[in-house]
């Protein structure tokens, strides 16, 4: 896994950090005892590490250890970018051998987008089109990319622009390639994410593009999010870290959509 401080720049935590918030997301509860033992640590180091966990939000203090924080909504942006960090640098990676010098790219907001362009960065003279300030800085630091940014109110947190303007903006624009990512898929194939906004801007770049990658991780399917917004079947490709369950390939039936999953491509 890469450095958190040095990968995703909004955070400063150490790798082990990153580790111990991945763990505890998945588990649910992780006494200290328990991690101190898994890392090879003192009881004294890993309370450090939970502590600054526990300030950022990215964890909270339970009776003998901690847990994930009760959401009232999606996952922290900053806690996100930490969940199943190295599946996400698989599928970038995988979607960065799909993508061709001199493009025109759309990026929606997330961590797994924004987590491509990051991948992104070796390419030549591609031409970037984003409402997510994460993926326009990542984008900035290759001199031969064209960076175009959506005006409008910036979401704190999140760092991203949305409401009519960022629909208007992807609107103005036919690129080669849309790369979006969804809170959850629903198992008929339905995407499903936290807020309209959201959903009408990954529907702006589905509109106005040539070609759709949809990118998410494992966890996405059959996770729960309550504003709905297009369907599996309507993307041309779906960038995953294993195999989509069967029950959802279901939706698949008939259409054009690729599946593309970096644990196959890494075998072969």
């Amino acid at each position: 896994m890469s450095d958190p401080k040095n990968m995703l720049g909004q955070i400063d935590i150490s790798k082990r950090q990153a580790e111990i918030a991945d763990l505890v997301q998945k588990a649910g509860f992780a006494s200290v005892e328990e991690l101190a033992e898994r890392f090879d640590v003192t009881t004294q180091t890993i309370r450090r590490d939970v502590n600054g966990l526990c300030e950022l939000g990215i964890l909270r203090r339970t009776h003998g250890g901690v847990e994930p924080p009760a959401p009232a909504s999606n996952i922290h942006y900053s806690t996100r970018q930490i969940l199943n960090l190295a599946e996400k640098q698989q599928i970038a990676n995988l979607v960065a051998g799909h993508v061709e010098n001199n493009q025109s790219i759309a990026f929606s907001i997330g961590t797994t987008p924004e987590i491509v362009m990051q991948a992104l960065t070796g390419h030549d003279k591609l031409a970037v089109f984003t409402n997510n300030l994460n993926v326009a800085f990542s984008a900035s630091t290759n001199p031969s990319f064209q960076v175009t940014i959506a005006g409008g109110r910036l979401r704190h947190g999140d760092r991203d622009v949305l409401g009519s303007a960022a629909q208007a903006f992807f609107a103005n624009y036919k690129v080669d390639v849309g790369i979006f990512g969804v809170a959850g898929v629903d198992e008929d194939g339905t995407l499903l994410d936290f807020h309209e906004d959201e959903v009408a801007a990954r529907q702006s770049i589905l509109a106005n593009c040539r070609k759709s990658y949809l990118v998410l991780d494992h966890s996405k399917f059959g996770r729960s999010a309550h504003v709905r917004g297009g369907r599996l079947e309507e993307v041309d490709a779906i960038f995953t870290d294993r195999p989509v369950p069967a029950s959802f390939l279901e939706s698949l039936k008939g259409s054009k959509t690729e599946v593309f999953v970096a644990e196959q491509e890494g075998r072969g």
